[in-house]
C-alpha cells in the first residue's frame, strides 16, 4: 500500500526485547511537501481504509504513535536496504545534547566517532537530525549501528571506550563546547530486529 503512493519502505523493526511492543520503521520521501501530498492519498485509500478496520475488529492495535521527520546529516552514510546486518542486530541510539552544543556533537562524529565505530567491528547505517520544526529538533541526533550480537555490541563498545582516540576527542570536543555535548541521561539505545517484512535486515 504504501509502495502504491510512492511512499520507500526502508526498515522495519521491532525491539530485541519481546516485552517492548514499539514497532520502529523509517520511510524516505524527496521533501517534506512530497510527504504530506502522499501520506495523505494513503490514508485516504479505500483499500488502506478497509485493511484498517479489519485489523481493528477486536479492537484498537495502536496505543500510541510518534512520528519525528528526520533529515540526514552531512556525515551520514549512504542508507542502505538489504542484508545490511547480516544476520546481526540493530541498535537505535539517540542523543539530546545541551543546548547550542548539537554542532559540537556532530563534529566529533564527523571527525572522530564514526571512523572508531567502525574500527571497532560495528556497522555505521544511518545519522539523522530531526527537522527544525520538531520538539528538540536542535538539540537530537538519532543513529543506527549494526552489530554481530548484544553481546559484540557490549564488547565493541566497551573497546571503544578505552581508545586513547575516542577518549582525546572526547576531551577536546568537550572543552571546545564548554562542558558536555549531552544532557544528563540524555544517551538512549535499544536494540531492534528487522521484521519478516522489513525491505533492511
Amino acid at each position: 500500500m504504501l509502495k502504491k503512493h510512492g511512499i520507500e519502505s526502508i526498515g522495519y523493526w521491532m525491539p530485541a526485547d519481546p516485552a517492548d511492543q514499539r514497532l520502529h520503521f523509517l520511510l524516505r520521501y524527496p521533501s517534506r511537501e512530497a510527504r504530506e501530498a502522499t501520506w495523505k492519498a494513503f490514508v485516504s485509500d479505500p483499500e488502506w481504509k478497509a485493511a484498517q478496520k479489519a485489523s481493528e475488529a477486536a479492537g484498537p492495535i495502536v496505543a500510541k504513535a510518534e512520528n519525528p521527520f528526520l533529515v540526514e546529516t552531512d556525515y551520514s552514510p549512504k542508507v542502505r536496504t538489504g542484508n545490511v546486518s547480516k544476520g546481526g542486530v540493530w541498535e537505535l541510539r539517540t542523543y539530546t545534547s545541551t543546548p547550542e552544543r548539537l554542532s559540537h556533537l556532530d563534529a566529533r562524529f564527523r571527525d572522530h566517532t564514526i571512523g572508531l565505530f567502525a574500527k571497532y567491528g560495528m556497522g555505521n547505517q544511518g545519522y539523522f537530525h530531526k527537522m527544525a520544526d520538531q520538539p528538540e529538533g536542535d538539540r537530537t541526533l538519532l543513529y543506527f549501528l549494526t552489530h554481530k550480537s548484544q553481546e559484540a555490541a557490549k564488547a565493541s563498545f566497551t573497546a571503544f571506550g578505552k581508545d586513547p582516540a575516542w577518549k582525546a576527542a572526547r576531551e577536546a570536543s568537550e572543552k571546545a563546547a564548554g562542558g558536555s555535548l549531552t544532557v544528563p541521561g540524555g544517551v538512549k539505545s535499544v536494540f531492534l530486529v528487522p521484521t519478516d517484512y522489513s525491505p533492511t535486515r
